[in-house]
């Protein structure tokens, strides 16, 4: 079977030379790429740029991605090829830079450009645009796939996460969502389209029951 997975971090560019990304290594993306080449799927990995995650990648096809732009890119040029599972594990950055503002010492606020903005202007006031969800797409993109979405939460707890997680598969007609995160606690949750949760202490019990589903 084709199966494409997502894993690592986007990055949104506030000038030339800074970004703004998160904390995604993209270790558990690769490994699940890494199994399912194991059992015998065809995979492809879409890999973000900044993932430090070192270890080896035996994925048939191995793409980096910068942005959530170009992340969504890249998924859109992947559909129809036939794809059979989708795993989107990147951590998709939420928020993109709007326009950016100098604030005078009467409150006047002024918008600045620059290939590098300088500490000489003082303090600047960074608007922060939302990103579009390239999870809701997917099920356009790749029709007859089993895809499955993840939901990490940092505040709340098991049961919030949870259901965060069923809401996702709801809202964007997916069949399954891994939650995890500190708000989940330790190991994962796997989520199927009936509601019914599998909790998972091990990654590779985890991945078995990843491939299974998507057999």
């Amino acid at each position: 079977m084709k199966c494409l997975v997502t894993a690592g971090p986007t990055y949104e560019s506030l000038d030339q030379v800074r970004r703004l990304t998160n904390l995604s290594t993209g270790r558990l993306g690769s490994l699940l790429a890494n199994f399912l080449v194991a059992r015998g799927h065809d995979v492809t990995l879409l890999l973000g740029h900044y993932a430090t995650h070192r270890g080896e990648q035996r994925a048939q096809t191995v793409e980096t991605f910068t942005t959530t732009a170009d992340l969504g890119a890249r998924l859109a040029r992947h559909a129809g090829e036939g794809i059979g599972a989708v795993f989107h594990a990147a951590a998709v950055s939420d928020f993109t830079f709007g326009k950016i503002f100098a604030r005078s010492a009467d409150g006047v606020l002024t918008e600045v450009t620059a290939g590098k903005f300088s500490t000489r202007e003082g303090a600047l006031l960074a608007e922060l645009l939302p990103t579009p969800k390239l999870i809701s797409g997917l099920r356009g993109q790749f029709p007859q796939a089993r895809i499955t979405g993840w939901k990490y939460e940092v505040d709340g707890d098991r049961a919030r996460v949870l259901e965060l997680a069923r809401r996702q598969i709801r809202e964007h007609h997916t069949n399954a969502c891994v939650a995890n995160g500190p708000a989940y606690g330790s190991g994962f949750g796997l989520v199927s389209a009936s509601g019914d949760t599998a909790h998972f202490s091990d990654l590779d019990d985890l991945f078995a029951a990843l491939a299974d589903g998507a057999s």
